[in-house]
C-alpha cells in the first residue's frame, strides 16, 4: 500500500442536503481515499482543520458504477465516503461555514 500523506486522504466534502442538516449534530461528510483507514481519515482531519477532535468515523464504500458507450462497458472509479463525528467541545469546521 502507498504512503497515504494527510492531505491526500481527503479528496473533498461532500455537499448534499441530508449532510448539510447533520453538521448541526457535528457531523461531517468526506469524499475519501479508498484505501484510507479510518485512524489515517481521523488523523487528516485533526490536522487539517486545527481546534477539530474527532469522536469516531464511519466509513461508507462504493463499487464503480457500469456505464455504457455503444456495445462498450465500462466502469466508474471505486469511491469510499467518510462520516466523521466531532466531540461536544470541538471547533466546528470552517469550510462548511459558508454553504
Amino acid at each position: 500500500m502507498a504512503d497515504l500523506k494527510y492531505y491526500d486522504i481527503i479528496l473533498k466534502p461532500v455537499v448534499t442536503e441530508k449532510s448539510m442538516n447533520a453538521m448541526s449534530e457535528k457531523k461531517y461528510t468526506f469524499l475519501v481515499a479508498p484505501k484510507a483507514t479510518k485512524t489515517q481519515i481521523k488523523d487528516a482531519v485533526e490536522k487539517m482543520f486545527e481546534g477539530t477532535k474527532v469522536a469516531r468515523v464511519n466509513t461508507m464504500n462504493y463499487d464503480g458504477k457500469t456505464k455504457r458507450r455503444g456495445m462498450t462497458f465500462g466502469k466508474t472509479a471505486k469511491t469510499k465516503k467518510a462520516i466523521v463525528f466531532l466531540t461536544a467541545d470541538s471547533k466546528d469546521i470552517e469550510i462548511f461555514e459558508g454553504l
